[in-house]
């Protein structure tokens, strides 16, 4: 194949390949810290307000700020109830990933973020939710953490699927983050 023929070839697949891609947003979220949280959500949000659609896949510690605190799951192994104690339920309950100061952290940063008029992260999901942005739960990392559908929180765009689903979404996206 000469020069010519490459660069058009080449550029029929580049153009493949553009054509592939859609106004989409798609976050792997896998950190279970607060302020990863808040980015990824705050980024989620800010997309979805200009239109863009926007799909969360959240997966391993992450799966903790999708525990619902009143929710209860019963018929769970010793260590699926072992790794209920030790994580996070909750968005409550997350922690910072950098200066937690034995739990002080959090709540700094939510003093702040009240006294500036940001939004809570409870707040958060629920302008997510209404913004039509996408969490996909990540149902390997649930298995392995031990949790089960009936304790995570109540969210309209709440779907469970494994990461072959994210990797078709994500290289459907024009965007994609990994948090």
């Amino acid at each position: 194949m000469n020069i010519e023929e490459e660069i058009v070839s080449l550029k029929k697949r580049v153009t493949k390949l553009e054509n592939n891609r859609q106004d989409q947003l798609s976050i792997a979220v896998c950190s279970g810290d607060l302020d990863k949280i808040l980015a990824a959500m705050i980024i989620s949000i800010a997309a979805a307000a200009s239109d863009t659609r926007v799909k969360l896949f959240f997966s391993f510690w992450a799966l903790s700020a999708l525990r619902d605190q009143k929710k209860r799951a019963k018929g769970k192994n010793l260590i699926s109830k072992m790794f209920g104690l030790m994580l996070p339920k909750g968005e409550q309950k997350l922690k910072l990933s950098k200066m937690n100061m034995a739990g002080m952290g959090p709540a700094m940063i939510k003093f702040l973020m009240k006294k500036q008029n940001v939004m809570s992260l409870k707040d958060m999901f629920q302008q997510a939710g209404e913004l039509g942005i996408e969490i996909v739960v990540c149902e390997m990392s649930m298995n392995l953490m031990g949790f089960k559908k009936e304790e995570i929180i109540d969210y309209p765009q709440l779907s469970y699927a494994g990461a072959a689903t994210f990797v078709a979404d994500a290289g459907e996206s024009s965007i994609q983050l990994f948090i």
